[in-house]
């Protein structure tokens, strides 16, 4: 058993994502643990080459975390063979040049989404992964957390019978920004910096009903701007351009119908910040990023509709909460974990630049069918 060394460009290293979720928590976490466990008995240790555009604060990320390596040129950084794998945590409208320079450099990819602005640009980045024989990965976070590691295992178990529906519900309040300090950075509002609730969650809603419950066939969306004036970190108000809410139907290959609302101009009242109601002929989930709650067929109640009489019932105490049974790490670390061992273990990875595009491509459908207030279908996407 040996260890061995791979040395990975993380370019965003300063912002919130790329220092928090993928840095802190994700791969310095791998390095403070030793490294990833490779199927031969070797481990696999991150050499980290962080990029972002302030110096001040990649000095400052540097040595509070005993890093040596970092520049403000990313063309550098390309140039140096010994660092394999390319991580790209900027805001989306940097993304594509600095992909394609990546590629080109002889990379593996490994990024966060949506991979571009559009789905003619993913498509393209794919394509040219592809035909340079480039490993690559999309960040698909959701899919490695407690809550769906817990709706596969009942999935493969077959505790559904035949799926019927899902019904998700996304969201929380975002402070306008007045009175209140936003929780979200404002270009998030501003359509025309890449803002918009589709563009951001419908890549997540593409891989999490791809992955767990078929190919989505069909889409029908609305969206909306609920509110049109917000405060920006300054406190300056401005205009909001970008949706800032959406209502989807997506149908499935195999029949199951999906609905998913996302926004960020709704109170919470559920137990956690996204909840995914599953029914099927045998059973139901109630499943949110950590807890999964079930009801088979064979304990599920037998309500009468009677408007005129209050329903005493407790119908959430007819639920039976879903044991972890294994400890839950990082999903953000887990999936990095998932993909060097990929990578460097010679197998293909499921979760590629093409997966990215489907997800680009969810969105881009998506707001098309709210401006044309019609049903679209999609084709097959395939490399």
């Amino acid at each position: 058993m040996a260890q061995r060394r791979i040395g990975i460009i993380v370019n965003g290293a300063s912002g919130r994502m790329g220092y928090r979720q993928h840095l802190v928590r994700s791969l310095l976490a791998i390095r403070d643990q030793g490294g990833v466990q490779l199927a031969d008995g070797d481990t696999l240790m991150p050499d980290l080459l962080l990029v972002g555009r302030n110096e001040e604060k990649l000095r400052t990320i540097a040595e509070r975390h005993g890093l040596e390596n970092w520049t403000t040129d990313v063309d550098a950084a390309l140039e140096q063979d010994d660092y394999e794998v390319y991580f790209d945590a900027l805001v989306t409208n940097l993304r594509l040049d600095n992909l394609k320079k990546a590629i080109a450099a002889g990379k593996a990819i490994y990024t966060e989404k949506p991979t571009a602005e559009t789905f003619e640009d993913a498509l393209e980045l794919a394509r040219l992964a592809k035909d340079a024989g480039t490993v690559s990965g999309v960040v698909h976070d959701k899919l490695y957390l407690p809550g769906l590691l817990k709706l596969r295992r009942l999935i493969d178990a077959g505790f559904f019978g035949e799926i019927l529906s899902v019904r998700g519900e996304f969201g929380y309040w975002v402070y306008e920004g007045d009175w209140q300090a936003a929780q979200r950075p404002s270009w998030n509002y501003r359509s025309e910096d890449g803002g918009g609730i589709v563009a951001d969650m419908f890549p997540h809603w593409n891989y999490v009903i791809e992955d767990l419950f078929g190919r989505i066939v069909d889409v029908y969306a609305q969206t909306a701007t609920h509110i049109g004036t917000r405060w920006d970190e300054q406190g300056r108000e401005y205009a909001a351009t970008a949706d800032d809410a959406a209502y989807g139907i997506f149908r499935l290959e195999n029949g199951t119908v999906v609905q998913m609302n996302s926004s960020w101009d709704v109170r919470v009242h559920r137990d956690e910040l996204v909840e995914f109601q599953v029914d099927g002929t045998k059973g139901s989930a109630v499943v949110g990023l950590h807890g999964a709650r079930i009801q088979p067929r064979e304990a599920t109640p037998k309500p009468v509709w009677n408007p005129d009489v209050r329903d005493g019932h407790d119908y959430r105490g007819d639920w039976i909460e879903v044991p972890d049974n294994e400890v839950f790490d990082n999903g953000f670390k887990v999936q990095w974990e998932d993909f060097l061992r990929h990578y460097v273990e010679g197998r293909p990875y499921p979760f590629d630049l093409l997966a990215g595009a489907r997800g680009v491509r969810l969105a881009e459908i998506g707001l098309k069918s709210a401006a044309e207030g019609r049903r679209i279908e999609l084709d097959v996407l395939e490399g």
